[in-house]
């Protein structure tokens, strides 16, 4: 009831009351009315003050509501997004080095029991040594250092007693040899005491002393030295090992710290072949190139690891950028660059380059295994089975195809290898727009970058894959996870050179410890190292 329905309900009252009586009312009748009217316009207020606090409580309960939707909506969100991660979690573990970029020494234990990705076919051939195959046995020696005669007792055919002395006993025929190489009982290390006396002149009768020696001024040999060195860059040993391995196989009493100042003085003894070999990078006509994380005193590095046919060069930086390669390379490298997709050497190089296909053999592997919709099994089915053709024709022309497989010149490469080619070329244009993201990604991938795929077929010294680099980057990661970084600048450098004279040596099979050992003897007479630049007739 409003108020207007109010007031026409009084004024009947009112007409009403004037018909029933025919005298006007009295002042009291008129105060009571008055009176009546007020209260029910009190109540009518009231009513409205109820309704209007009712609809405040609706409003309130719809605004509660809705939060409450809110709240649901975005608790649904989080699920969601726990769930993505959770999937990606999973899809993480799956992966390893074999189908995907993950590096070996990333798949752990379970590693070891996988198969490993290699776009060979197996040959049927059960292992080892295969027929027709010399084999290799330990060399003769000409002249042993000792010669010991092992004499029958009796006649294996009557048993009569032979003669024993060399007056009595007839030999008939070659004597049967045996050789066996052993250590002698104790390997003693050699002390050598220099001894500087004073001697008189006849002259003045003043005393004179020679000048001390360069090569005097160490306590530790240079054999030792070199030993050292050898034995933590080569062989992986920590500073306690060496000094361990000292004491027990040689008697040699040393501390951890000539351990680490002998390891040192190897590394200077090489600065100078180390220098030359950065020297030589900017005008190599092919570099592999590949890098990885390292610590230096708990900050974060990077070791680059730089491949060529005669070196493998290691440097250690404080970036992965661009930078780095203008340092080692210049401004612009005119050879060929073989990497990986990093986008580092996409921003540096311009000209020839080659990517990995070990990456992205794996890299499609992976889409394969994970695959969620019908373009990545289609896409890494198709694209698969064209990169193990392109293989086949490498190993052809490299000289390790099958029994039966006729090998192949460079010129039969480059046309048999057309087709595929173009195979791969039209997988890419068919999925650059596909709604799988990871096939979308690889096949732009693919059409973007298609000048840096097949540089291998036409240039010669170029390898399909990066494994050179990477293979020189195991080194490294070994001898990281044993030391857990370096602590100093210093560590770093010797550790760089170090590397680069190990895995340079051991590419032009060059004997590392007469290398390092001559290279010492050099340092400590002021002379010039030994150069790592191969001999005429180690030249590749």
């Amino acid at each position: 009831m409003n108020a207007r329905a109010a007031r026409r309900a009084s004024k009947k009252q009112v007409t009403a009351s004037r018909h029933s009586h025919a005298h006007p009312p009295s002042r009291e009748e008129l105060q009571r009315q008055v009176e009546q009217q007020q209260r029910e316009i009190e109540n009518l207020r009231e009513q409205v003050v109820e309704r209007d606090q009712q609809i405040a409580d609706a409003q309130e309960r719809v605004a509660d509501a809705e939060k409450q939707i809110a709240d649901a909506e975005k608790q649904i969100a989080d699920a969601q997004k726990q769930i993505a991660d959770l999937e990606r979690q999973l899809a993480t573990r799956k992966k390893n080095s074999t189908n995907s970029s993950k590096p070996p020494s990333s798949d752990g234990l379970a590693g070891t029991q996988r198969n490993r990705c290699s776009p060979r076919k197996k040959s049927g051939r059960k292992p080892g040594g295969q027929p027709g195959h010399l084999g290799q046995e330990r060399q003769w020696v000409a002249k042993p250092d000792r010669t010991e005669e092992v004499l029958p007792l009796q006649c294996k055919h009557c048993g009569t007693a032979l003669p024993q002395t060399p007056e009595e006993r007839q030999t008939t025929g070659d004597a049967s040899c045996r050789q066996i190489v052993d250590l002698p009982e104790a390997i003693l290390p050699v002390v050598t005491e220099y001894q500087y006396p004073k001697l008189v002149c006849p002259g003045c009768q003043k005393g004179t002393r020679a000048e001390l020696r360069s090569e005097h001024a160490h306590q530790i040999g240079e054999r030792l030295t070199a030993v050292v060195g050898y034995l933590i860059s080569a062989r992986k040993m920590t500073r306690r090992d060496v000094q361990a391995t000292m004491q027990d196989l040689f008697g040699v009493d040393i501390s951890v710290g000539s351990v680490q100042k002998a390891w040192e003085e190897t590394a200077d003894a090489v600065e100078a072949p180390y220098a030359e070999v950065q020297e030589a990078l900017a005008t190599e006509p092919v570099l592999n190139s590949d890098e990885t994380g390292s610590r230096t005193n708990g900050e974060k590095r990077w070791v680059w690891a730089l491949c060529s046919s005669w070196f493998v060069f290691y440097h250690i930086a404080c970036s992965r950028g661009v930078e780095v390669l203008v340092e080692l390379l210049g401004a612009a490298f005119a050879g060929i660059l073989c990497s990986d997709r990093c986008p580092t050497y996409l921003s540096y190089h311009r000209g020839l380059a080659q990517f990995c296909w070990a990456h992205l053999q794996r890299t499609l592997k992976g889409i394969g295994e994970f695959a969620s919709t019908a373009d990545a099994v289609h896409f890494a089915r198709d694209m698969l089975s064209a990169v193990e053709r392109m293989f086949g024709l490498w190993y052809r022309f490299r000289g390790e195809a099958g029994c039966g497989e006729r090998l192949l010149t460079r010129t039969e490469l480059i046309q048999e290898s057309v087709p595929i080619q173009k195979k791969i070329c039209g997988l890419a244009e068919k999925y650059v727009d596909s709604e799988d993201r990871d096939v979308r990604n690889l096949a732009r991938a693919f059409y973007v970058h298609w000048d840096k795929l097949f540089t291998f077929i036409e240039q010669e010294g170029v390898e399909p894959t990066n494994n050179v680099s990477e293979r020189a980057m195991r080194l490294f990661v070994l001898i990281r996870k044993i030391t857990y970084g370096n602590r100093s600048a210093k560590g770093e450098i010797s550790l760089a050179r170090l590397l680069t004279v190990t895995q340079t040596c051991k590419l032009q099979q060059r004997p590392l410890l007469g290398y390092l050992l001559t290279a010492v003897h050099c340092h400590r007479r002021r002379q010039p190292a030994p150069s790592l630049r191969p001999r005429q007739s180690q030249q590749p």
